[in-house]
């Protein structure tokens, strides 16, 4: 792990596009601005981790229970009527 030590109203550069602002230092918390690509995901960690427990669960459901999904559906997306 690289480890960088940064004032307020500094940043640090990752790759070519992708910019970490450090907007505030006050107490124990830290305020940091993102710039980056609109196609590059940005989460914190903890969001970040829920996100793939509920990938892991969706992945994980049983084949009948989509084959009741799939019955709502005629195969192009669009309720049956």
């Amino acid at each position: 792990m690289l480890v960088l030590s940064r004032k307020a109203g500094e940043a640090i550069v990752v790759g070519d596009d992708i910019t970490l602002r450090i907007l505030e230092v006050k107490g124990g918390l830290v305020r940091i601005g993102i710039e980056a690509p609109e196609e590059v995901s940005i989460h914190r960690e903890e969001v970040f981790k829920k996100i793939l427990d509920e990938n892991l669960k969706a992945a994980s459901e049983a084949p009948a229970d989509l084959a009741d999904v799939l019955d709502v559906f005629d195969g192009r997306g669009t309720k049956k009527q």
